[in-house]
């Protein structure tokens, strides 16, 4: 009897054992790497606008540069927009000591700032993750025309403790292709994507408001 019953045990097939349970390894594995892959994809499309061509490099340097076309003001008008902008940016919340209009020069029309700033990473409950983020803008206003660039990036990261003091690094070792990217420029790197995607949306953020200060009411 009992030898009749395994005998039947070997020829159930094993669909009808547990069926949802029981899965072929090959099957495990496909899947597994299906997942991975989505996973994958996934990522990039959401970092699509952080890799390559995110960061502009000028003579080796990280440098953005906006141009604005502003048709019907003066370059006058123009500069005291910007200012303004600049003035009130670097003295709003979350600004740090040495943020402000450092530079101008009213008859070329030309604004230099220095801006010194948290960048956060993360900040959830106890726990705070965030780099103090240094950079120039430069504003040149001409009759209906505004250029901006970004330049001279920096960060000043850790500290907090008594052992640990912050370490600074410039752009081009943090957040340039080189630095942030795989060889094949389709991903971003661990350990440096953080400072990449948040000095991105900062820069983005910046232009977005001086030009939004520039072409009000034109």
């Amino acid at each position: 009897m009992k030898s009749l019953f395994i005998l039947a045990l070997c020829l159930t097939p094993l669909s009808a054992m547990a069926q949802g349970v029981w899965e072929s390894p090959d099957a495990v594995a496909e899947q597994m790497k299906a997942d991975s892959t989505h996973a994958s994809v996934n990522s990039n499309v959401k970092d699509a606008k952080y890799l390559e061509g995110a960061v502009t490099e000028v003579d080796g340097r990280v440098e953005w540069r906006m141009d604005v076309s502003v048709p019907g003001k003066t370059a006058a008008q123009i500069y005291d927009a910007v200012f303004k902008c600049l003035t009130d940016m670097t003295k709003a919340e979350g600004q740090l000591e040495g943020s402000r209009v450092a530079l101008v020069n009213r008859q070329e029309h030309i604004i230099a700032a220095t801006v010194r700033e948290w960048l956060v990473f993360s900040d959830r409950l106890l726990s705070l993750d965030r780099a103090k983020l240094h950079y120039t803008l430069v504003a040149h206003c001409a009759d209906g025309h505004l250029t901006v660039t970004m330049g001279r990036i920096s960060y000043r990261y850790g500290g907090g403790g008594a052992s640990r003091s912050e370490e600074v690094y410039k752009a081009e070792e943090m957040i340039s292709d080189d630095a942030a990217l795989n060889k094949k420029k389709t991903r971003l790197l661990p350990i440096t994507a953080k400072f990449r995607r948040k000095t991105v949306d900062r820069k983005d953020a910046v232009f977005s408001l001086i030009r939004d200060a520039v072409t009000e009411g034109k």
